[in-house]
């Protein structure tokens, strides 16, 4: 990196430790986005198979070890819970696909509760797709994939679990999880390698979500 480019990095970084440093709380776990707060301020969601760690990376990003309840049972999301700091930003952890020990009446109403979501919330910034960084892509990512691309909402793909895999298979995950996403028209090209345990890509991430939330004009 140069000069400028790292400045630019470095900024990033402190404003996302201003804006994670803050006291964060659960606002409410709604069954369907007509129960969801108002759309104001900004929003960034995050999706996932079942197990892939959603809960562990928003306590991670947050910085508060039980915000967001973590569970070793797949299916233990099911409904669309919504973190705040304040006026700042809203973090909404959405109902896990792929797997959900319940009835298939209610896996369909999770299902379409996430869809209205993504068609509703006028104020949705990014939604933060996490995939396990061991299995790398797997078919019912890439049908939800092909829902947000449908759906015309911006998303990023998260490698959750870095920490359990060697760095030179990391970097060919990442990799492979690139060129599969390159023609997609919502994604981002770039993918984010994270661990809730040992920390990485978490400054990188909070930085980005401040980041939306200054170019909407929302003081961290």
């Amino acid at each position: 990196m140069n000069d400028d480019a790292d400045a630019v990095r470095a900024a990033a970084l402190e404003a996302g430790r201003l804006l994670f440093a803050g006291p964060w709380r659960f606002v409410l776990g709604a069954a369907t986005p007509a129960a969801l707060p108002p759309t104001d301020g900004v929003e960034v969601a995050f999706a996932g198979r079942s197990n892939v760690g959603k809960s562990s990376l928003i306590n991670a990003v947050t910085g508060r070890r039980a915000l967001a309840r973590t569970s070793r049972t797949p299916g233990q999301t099911r409904q669309l819970n919504v973190y705040d700091a304040g006026a700042r930003v809203k973090l909404v952890d959405l109902p896990g696909y792929g797997y959900a020990r319940a009835a298939k009446r209610d896996v369909a109403e999770w299902t379409r509760a996430v869809f209205d979501y993504l068609r509703g919330r006028a104020n949705l910034r990014r939604v933060y797709v996490l995939v396990d960084a061991r299995h790398g892509l797997k078919p019912t990512d890439e049908a939800a994939l092909d829902t947000l691309d449908e759906a015309a909402v911006s998303y990023q793909l998260v490698l959750t679990k870095a920490d359990k895999v060697k760095a030179a298979d990391l970097g060919t995950v990442v990799a492979a999880t690139a060129a599969a996403i390159a023609k997609r028209p919502a994604a981002h090209p770039a993918i984010i390698p994270t661990s809730a345990v040992s920390g990485a890509g978490i400054a990188d991430l909070r930085g980005e979500i401040a980041a939306f939330a200054s170019e909407s004009g929302v003081a961290a």
